[in-house]
């Protein structure tokens, strides 16, 4: 192999985003990851009938609507902080020996995988080493995207080496960048009554069947709280962003902070681990929705924390995790 070309191709991916904040691109991006059989484990026979018939039909306007209140002159957040983490990582490893080029890619929308698997091929790279953007691995995220670059290779002849980074939740330069960022949230804003560590939830029966993201969820929040000092009534673990009316794991988030409003907790600060860069479920959902859920409930002060972003801490981990790996 030419000593020009990249010894290793990077794909970084995230979960994904509508192209517009308009109902049309909304339905298409919800239509692509609403029929993901590892998102929604129904029989397509059953489930692509309500899917079509009436999810994709009601939907995408009201969630259009939410896109257009975090949508930013520079498009997606969720996609333009994901191309600033690639560039930063870029700039990080360019002083290593190893020659890496990195593409970013979404699992939904786009860019596609296979557009960034392309443009690493085409620099002549013959390793790849996908790294989803997800610290605590579940078969709705990651597995998921392994599926789709699999999917990708079967339709190749000559396909390159391939390595996956199935998880972080516990690696501690992540876990130090998570409570540097708490630590200096609250150098700005004090400390709060109560810490809420807010996770995306999957259905309690997912876990049941053996996916084991609960269980590296709360070995995260563990060794967050124990680096920030944290006392047992300092903090609580919870879940977001549940959908339908089946159990997703619990306690809710939601639910959580309306109860604290009502039993007089005044200040809360929620952080949100499995979010690597900020996109519609932290910026509208948490620092939006469920700011009103818990101000309206009687609580006097609220604030997110950022996810981790491009911070340079958390550039310094991924980067860490990636050389760990070559």
């Amino acid at each position: 192999m030419s000593q020009q070309h990249p010894q290793i191709g990077i794909i970084l991916a995230n979960l994904g985003t509508p192209d517009a904040p308009e109902a049309s691109a909304v339905k298409r991006y919800l239509g692509e990851f609403l029929s993901d059989k590892r998102v929604v484990e129904i029989p397509s026979i059953i489930w692509q009938p309500i899917l079509r018939g009436i999810i994709l039909q009601t939907r995408p306007k009201k969630s259009a609507a939410a896109y257009k209140t975090v949508w930013t002159e520079n498009g997606s957040p969720l996609l333009h902080i994901t191309q600033l983490q690639a560039d930063a990582l870029k700039q990080a490893l360019a002083d290593n020996d190893t020659s890496i080029a990195i593409e970013v890619a979404m699992r939904y929308g786009n860019p596609s995988i296979e557009s960034a698997l392309d443009k690493l091929l085409e620099q002549g790279v013959q390793r790849i080493m996908l790294l989803p953007l997800y610290p605590q691995y579940s078969a709705t995220t990651t597995a998921s995207t392994f599926d789709d670059l699999a999917r990708i290779l079967m339709k190749r002849r000559n396909i390159p080496e391939i390595q996956m980074i199935r998880s972080y939740y516990d690696y501690p330069g992540y876990i130090k960048a998570l409570a540097d960022s708490v630590r200096e949230h609250q150098a700005k804003h004090g400390a709060p009554d109560k810490l809420l560590i807010s996770f995306h939830g999957i259905p309690q029966r997912n876990a049941d069947l053996g996916d084991p993201y609960p269980q590296e969820c709360k070995v995260t929040s563990e060794l967050l709280v124990k680096e920030l000092g944290l006392n047992d009534d300092q903090w609580l673990q919870t879940f977001q962003s549940r959908f339908g009316k089946a159990k997703w794991l619990t306690p809710y988030t939601d639910q959580t902070l309306k109860q604290w409003g009502k039993e007089g907790v005044e200040h809360v600060q929620v952080i949100c681990p499995g979010f690597s860069a900020d996109c519609l479920e932290t910026l509208e959902e948490i620092d939006g929705e469920n700011r009103e859920y818990f101000i309206e409930s009687g609580g006097k002060e609220y604030s997110y924390i950022p996810a981790l972003n491009s911070r340079p801490d958390h550039i310094e981990a991924l980067k860490e995790i990636i050389l760990s790996r070559v």
